[in-house]
């Protein structure tokens, strides 16, 4: 078993973590108010979904298990930076959430990339 079939398991615990995050941010942002949740929440109900996707092409897409890793690192640090500034004032480290976007980004790139790899031969 090579490592990213070793890996595929915390894709989907990561997805329904992120899921289940999103689910809550967005009742928080109704119940709780705040900007910031918001676009927390949807970053999480974006991604959570197309890490499932991933976790399921796994076998088809050589790059699925990293891409959707940067994905959910990235939803990770994105919604948790937007949630500790609406609740705290303050956020992870500066330029968190920017970074945490463009970590989204790379996942979704090396997602696309993957498509342009062969299979591996079973």
């Amino acid at each position: 078993m090579d490592l990213p079939e070793r890996l595929n398991p915390l894709v989907g615990m990561l997805a329904g973590l992120i899921g289940m995050a999103g689910v809550g941010l967005a009742a928080a942002a109704t119940h709780a108010g705040g900007p910031l949740l918001g676009p927390a929440s949807a970053m999480c109900l974006a991604h959570a979904p197309a890490m499932l996707a991933l976790f399921a092409a796994q076998p088809l897409l050589r790059t699925a298990t990293v891409a959707a890793l940067v994905m959910g690192m990235g939803c990770c640090l994105f919604a948790g930076d937007l949630t500790l500034k609406q609740f705290y004032g303050v956020g992870i480290f500066p330029m968190a959430a920017p970074i945490g976007g463009m970590t989204m980004m790379a996942g979704w790139l090396l997602a696309g990339v993957g498509a342009l790899i062969r299979p591996p031969k079973r």
